[in-house]
């Protein structure tokens, strides 16, 4: 009983939260992205963290799902909520297609192969600028706040769609890991050979979880894009800014937990964000060198995530 009322109390402190900060603040924006890079890391440990096939070309999914979007919209004015269910699709194709080819590869091998993936997409979107208008980016529309087209005068009805999407994302995790698919996920991890000489269908496995975490992570592009109004293909496909920095979320919260992404998302966002703004100014790369060395410290005290800390105290 106690412990419901704790989190129905810290459900309601996180619910009013926008309201006791600033509508346009910094600091409601990097909550907002707190939550988006949450829910994207979440995504990515449907795929990674149950099978333990680490990807790290999920930023292809990424950046299809926000030109999906904002490409319908420039071109048909087709609404981002319907553009939302594009963006699935896509991805889900996109996840679909990469994981044929790639399905009896294993460790780094498996993650050269999505990595390469990713990098194809991001040549592709700044070749193709007819389409993605290249290297110069694509902006989205605005007229005036509409809550049809997506678009808000305030950030806080972001920070509500970002939780929103948050939310879904662990659902889906929780759904994936407590089902036969996650028993076949976690075989596919812990003992492969095994799994397979039992007859678990492995390929299956691997292609329903990463289709899912693809579609997924398309999905959360739109939301990237209406968040950002302007994004350019090394923003959204970029390897750094997006595949590694959601992998690096689940493995320092901690891979295969629910709570892990969100847990890595609270840690690594605001660090990266204060060691830009405070020491940006005293000299070029120092904010990036503290940010790698704090990241550094934290993965070789908790090597298991730091969710493995409080495992390991019960």
């Amino acid at each position: 009983m106690i412990r419901k009322s704790l989190l129905f109390l810290l459900a309601l402190g996180v619910l009013g939260l926008p309201w006791l900060l600033p509508a346009q603040g910094y600091v409601l924006r990097v909550l907002c992205l707190v939550l988006l890079f949450a829910a994207m890391s979440q995504a990515w440990n449907i795929a990674a963290g149950l099978s333990g096939q680490i990807s790290l070309g999920h930023a292809g999914f990424f950046g299809a799902g926000a030109y999906t979007s904002t490409l319908l919209l420039i071109n048909f004015s087709i609404s981002p909520w319907i553009g939302l269910v594009f963006a699935g699709v896509v991805g889900a194709m996109l996840a679909a297609l990469i994981s044929l080819p790639t399905m009896k590869l294993k460790g780094h091998y498996f993650a050269l192969a999505t990595l390469a993936f990713g990098e194809a997409m991001r040549v592709i979107a700044n070749s193709w600028s007819g389409l993605t208008g290249g290297p110069v980016g694509v902006s989205v529309p605005f007229a005036e706040p509409s809550f049809v087209l997506m678009q808000f005068q305030s950030l806080r009805p972001y920070f509500y769609l970002m939780l929103a999407a948050l939310v879904v994302s662990c659902l889906v995790f929780r759904k994936i890991r407590n089902s036969a698919l996650g028993l076949r996920l976690r075989a596919l991890k812990n003992h492969p050979d095994a799994a397979a000489s039992l007859g678990v269908d492995t390929a299956a496995a691997k292609l329903i979880a990463t289709t899912v975490s693809g579609a997924l992570i398309a999905m959360l592009g739109v939301l990237y894009a209406q968040f950002q109004f302007f994004f350019d293909p090394d923003t959204v496909f970029s390897l750094a800014g997006i595949s590694i920095r959601i992998a690096l979320i689940a493995i320092i919260g901690g891979v295969g937990t629910m709570s892990g992404p969100l847990i890595g998302a609270v840690l690594i966002l605001p660090i990266e964000e204060a060691t830009n703004a405070y020491l940006s100014s005293h000299g070029a790369g120092l904010s990036q060198i503290v940010f790698g060395a704090i990241l550094i410290a934290v993965v070789i005290l908790q090597p298991k995530g730091l969710l493995h800390v409080r495992q390991r105290r019960r």
